[in-house]
C-alpha cells in the first residue's frame, strides 16, 4: 500500500536479504532479483560470513557504479556473526523511512523470488503485510517435520497474544508501517516469526513450494533450532511459570494424601520400617522436579539479564552501495 508521501512517484520496493557464507550462490540470487525488475534497491547484510561473501557482493556493487540502469545494491557488513534475527533487524533499520515496502527473503533461493510480483500485487491492493507460507516440506526429514509441527502446536497452546501458522517463516513483504513497528521493538532476544503477526497489521497469506537449496548447506542444526524454539516460547509466554505453580500444588496434594495414608497405616498396623527403594525414588523424583523448575526460572532470569545490559543487537563494520534510486526519508 502506498503512503501519502509517495503520491507523486511510484511506490518503491526494497528487497532485503541476510547472508551467511553465501559466496557460491549470491550472484545467482542477485541475478534473479534483478531479472524481476520490481525492486528499487537490493540490500544485503553480511552476517559475519567466514567465506568471501562480502567480497563477492562488493565486486557486484563496483560493476554497477557506472550502470545507472542496473539494480542498485547496498551491503551492510556486520562485525561478526550476530545471527539471522540481528541481521534482518539491521536491514529493516536501514530501510526504515526510505521506501514504501520491504521484502525479506533468504539469499539461498529457497525463497523463490518469482513470488515477489504476487506479493507486490497484494500490497498494492491494500495488504499491509504479505506472508509466504511453505506448502510442502518434502525436502525435510520426517523427524524435522514432526518436531516443527509439534513446536507450532505447543507455541499456540502456550500463548494467547499471537498464533503461528505452520510453514510461515521470514519470507514476507512488509509495508513501511510494519517496518517502523518492528524496528521500534529493540528487545535483545528476537523471535520474528511471532513479532510479525503480533503487530496486528492486515496480512494476506500466499503459499509456495520450496525449491532445492541453490548452494551451500544450512547452519540450522538441531541444537540451534531447539534454542530458537525456546527463545520463541519464553519471549511470548509466561505460562510455563504458571504451569509450574500447578505442578507444585499437585505434588503438595499428593504428598499430603500420602502423609495421611502413612498416619492411618501407623494407627492401624503400628510403625512400619520405610523401605530404601521408595525413599530414594521419592527423593530423586522431587529433586528432578525442583531442578526443572529452577531451569525454567533460569531461562526467564537469563533473558532479563540479557535485556538489562542494553547491548546493541548488532555492530556494523562497513556499508557499501552503488547508485541509489530510493528517496531519502526518516533514518
Amino acid at each position: 500500500m502506498t503512503t501519502a508521501s509517495s503520491a507523486a512517484q511510484p511506490p518503491s520496493l526494497w528487497v532485503v536479504a541476510a547472508c551467511f557464507n553465501e559466496a557460491s550462490g549470491i550472484r545467482a540470487f542477485i541475478t534473479a532479483i534483478e531479472a524481476l525488475g520490481l525492486a528499487q534497491q537490493l540490500l544485503l547484510i553480511d552476517d559475519g560470513s567466514r567465506d568471501n561473501t562480502a567480497a563477492v557482493i562488493r565486486a557486484e556493487i563496483e560493476l554497477r557504479r557506472d550502470r545507472p540502469e542496473a539494480l542498485p545494491i547496498s551491503l551492510i557488513e556486520l562485525t561478526r556473526n550476530f545471527g539471522k534475527e540481528a541481521a534482518m533487524l539491521a536491514g529493516l533499520d536501514q530501510a526504515r523511512g526510505r521506501c514504501d515496502a520491504v521484502v525479506l527473503i533468504d539469499a539461498d533461493l529457497q525463497h523463490p523470488p518469482e513470488l515477489i510480483p504476487e506479493m507486490a500485487r497484494h500490497w498494492q491492493e491494500g495488504a499491509e503485510m504479505v506472508t509466504a507460507i511453505r506448502s510442502a516440506a518434502d525436502q525435510e526429514s520426517t523427524l524435522k517435520i514432526l518436531s516443527a509441527s509439534g513446536f507450532y502446536s505447543l507455541f499456540n497452546r502456550l500463548t494467547d497474544s499471537v498464533q503461528l501458522v505452520d510453514g510461515a517463516g521470514d519470507f514476507r513483504l512488509l509495508s513501511q508501517p510494519v517496518v517502523r513497528a518492528l524496528t521500534d521493538m529493540r528487545e535483545g532476544t528476537r523471535f520474528s516469526k511471532a513479532l510479525f503477526p503480533w503487530t496486528g497489521f492486515r496480512s494476506v497469506d500466499i503459499s509456495y513450494d520450496r525449491p532445492q537449496r541453490n548452494s551451500g548447506a544450512t547452519t540450522w542444526n538441531a541444537r540451534r533450532l531447539f534454542s530458537y524454539a525456546l527463545d520463541g516460547i519464553f519471549s511470548f509466554s509466561v505460562l510455563p511459570l504458571r504451569i509450574w505453580i500447578g505442578v507444585g500444588m499437585v505434588i503438595s496434594l499428593i504428598s499430603l494424601v500420602y502423609a495421611l495414608v502413612l498416619v492411618i497405616s501407623t494407627l492401624l498396623h503400628g510403625i512400619d520400617v520405610p523401605g530404601y527403594a521408595s525413599l530414594i525414588v521419592a527423593v530423586l523424583f522431587l529433586g528432578g522436579v525442583q531442578l526443572i523448575g529452577i531451569g525454567i526460572l533460569g531461562e526467564y532470569i537469563g533473558r532479563i539479564f540479557e535485556e538489562s545490559k542494553r547491548r546493541p543487537p548488532y555492530l556494523v563494520r562497513r556499508i557499501s552501495a552503488s547508485a541509489s534510486r530510493d528517496r531519502q526519508g526518516e533514518a
